[in-house]
């Protein structure tokens, strides 16, 4: 069995700290002390002690903008409900350390507020590309970015946090449902010219392709003939 990383050490010996002491009464030289490392180590691998905490935001927010610049007009959608899904299985590869995360940010007023501003980062990057992608500098195209991109946001976290509670087995399942749930609260946001086909948005369900056929039938046809 391989060792664990350096990284992996200095994280283990800061939230068994955080657990043992609380955050504030933990510093720096306590981490690397009780990891068996030097503070010069510590320092090679994380900016600070929040850092340990949140040390991959800012390659989450290259994920999504580089999935999001993948995507052409008529892909747009999709693209969003991969970027989503991307977070979540960071998440989930995270494990226990995702939810000891969980813990400690809901008992620390200082991270609960750097939380909130990482997840204000997410859905900025969300609300610029779907303005971008409605094409309208428009009032009203401006406020339905705002308000799907928080619908986009709302749904991952709402998905996310049943999974760190322990509600759910099959966290990917339930964002891509949820996501089906955010996308038809904005059923007219990309309607095509007269004419121009139907467009189908695909997501995975419990439910088998001959159950969801009439409903697939009937959405179309509803469509066709407004």
């Amino acid at each position: 069995m391989s060792k664990p990383s350096v990284r992996t050490r200095l994280a283990d010996a800061a939230f068994a700290l955080f657990d043992e002491r609380g955050y504030d009464q933990t510093t720096v030289d306590d981490i690397a002390e009780r990891a068996g490392l030097g503070r010069t180590t510590f320092f090679r691998h994380y900016r600070s002690k929040e850092h340990v905490i949140f040390p991959d935001h800012d390659r989450l927010l290259e994920l999504i903008r580089d999935r999001l610049a993948t995507s052409s007009h008529s892909t747009a959608l999709v693209a969003v409900s991969d970027a989503v899904r991307l977070v979540l299985l960071h998440y989930l590869d995270e494990g226990d350390l995702a939810r000891r995360r969980y813990v400690l940010t809901s008992k620390v007023p200082a991270l609960r507020d750097r939380e909130i501003a990482s997840v204000a980062r997410y859905q900025r990057l969300f609300r610029e590309f779907i303005a971008d992608w409605m094409g309208d500098s428009a009032q009203s195209a401006s406020l339905r970015a705002e308000l799907m991109s928080a619908a986009v946001v709302a749904a991952h976290n709402h998905v996310l946090r049943r999974w760190l509670r322990g509600e759910t087995t099959d966290p990917v399942t339930e964002v891509d449902e949820a996501m089906r749930e955010v996308l038809a609260l904005f059923p007219a946001v990309d309607s095509p010219e007269p004419g121009a086909g139907t467009t189908v948005v695909a997501f995975r369900t419990g439910q088998d392709l001959d159950a969801l056929l009439p409903a697939l039938r009937r959405l179309v046809e509803g469509d066709a003939g407004k």
